[in-house]
């Protein structure tokens, strides 16, 4: 049974690149309650591993790279944690002040909130190609700068409403952990696992928060060939979730990339962050990016989901399955 107030979740693989910051954070966090962190590993055959041990207090489970899924490892870490709510954080997603954990789980606090799920903040990483980094702030705009509850009720929700309640990210979560166990669990999905979850326990009745004081500094670090393939993971997720996603032929995948390019290519100009060389260097490179998502989405919203010999040709997930140690 648990015995401590909250197990920090890491999944793993070959996560060698912020794993040591990512637990030194962990292990600086001011929390007044007693906390346990778990990672399991499916298979890294980089320094994952022998990063974890260096840190003595982390629990390491590993599991053979052909069990894991996204839920269903999920709900493996919350079988196997010892606290009463179950925190987890990808790999690479650093906590950004010391009071990040206190901010995530207080919403889940029966005398409060009351919600029975949260999620917190992304703040994109320096160095994140424009169209990545605004797309992140854009959607983190949407939720507000205070903490934020969402529950089904009987008024129909407006379309921005919609995007709201079904939005969730298991990049930075929190949920207690019975009603993991007992009342409804993770989806055994492939991908987007988060979203199916929160669209689970809002339809079911429930609350979620958001909270933006628990924010974490997130943006995946992917090549241009990497960021088409995780488009085409993404969309075919939304498809097997919502079992539909829009379909454009190639006038409209022309007019949406371009009207992405230019909003990007204006914002790019304003923005801070880039000095003149980032700032033509992105100008020149950003627009690929928008090709490149437009024309895998709509390779994945035309595909077969049975088409498993197309689907693992174009998929980042299956990529990385095979850089994972090979079962024994």
């Amino acid at each position: 049974m648990a015995s401590l107030d909250v197990t920090v979740v890491i999944p793993t693989l070959n996560g060698e690149l912020y794993l040591d910051r990512l637990l030194s954070l962990l292990e600086r966090q001011d929390f007044a309650g007693s906390v346990e962190v778990l990672v399991i590993d499916s298979g890294s055959i980089d320094s994952t591993l022998t990063i974890v041990r260096a840190h003595p207090e982390v629990r390491l489970h590993e599991i053979p790279n052909s069990e894991f899924g996204h839920g269903k490892t999920r709900n493996l870490a919350a079988q196997l944690a010892r606290g009463r709510v179950v925190a987890y954080l990808t790999q690479d997603a650093l906590p950004r002040t010391a009071g990040w954990l206190s901010a995530l789980v207080a919403p889940l606090d029966p005398g409060g909130a009351d919600a029975v799920a949260v999620f917190g903040k992304q703040e994109p990483r320096p160095g994140c190609f424009p169209l990545q980094k605004y797309e992140i702030q854009a959607v983190f705009a949407r939720f507000g700068d205070e903490l934020a509850l969402y529950q089904r009720t009987e008024r129909v929700p407006t379309g921005s409403e919609l995007d709201l309640l079904a939005f969730y990210s298991d990049v930075n979560s929190a949920t207690r952990r019975e009603f993991l166990l007992d009342v409804i669990p993770y989806r055994d999905l492939s991908y987007s696992e988060d979203m199916a979850f929160a669209r689970d326990l809002i339809e079911a009745g429930y609350r979620k928060a958001y909270s933006p004081d628990a924010s974490v500094e997130h943006s995946n670090d992917l090549s241009f060939s990497e960021y088409g393939k995780r488009i085409f993971d993404e969309t075919l997720a939304m498809r097997r979730v919502d079992e539909s996603a829009p379909m454009y032929g190639f006038g409209g995948a022309v007019l949406r990339a371009g009207y992405g390019i230019l909003k990007d290519s204006i914002r790019i100009i304003r923005d801070s962050d880039y000095g003149i060389g980032a700032t033509l260097r992105w100008l020149v490179v950003n627009p690929w990016y928008h090709a490149s998502k437009w024309r895998n989405y709509g390779r994945a919203a035309r595909v077969g989901l049975d088409d498993r010999r197309t689907i693992e040709a174009h998929s980042l997930e299956h990529e990385r399955v095979r850089q994972a140690r090979p079962d024994s």
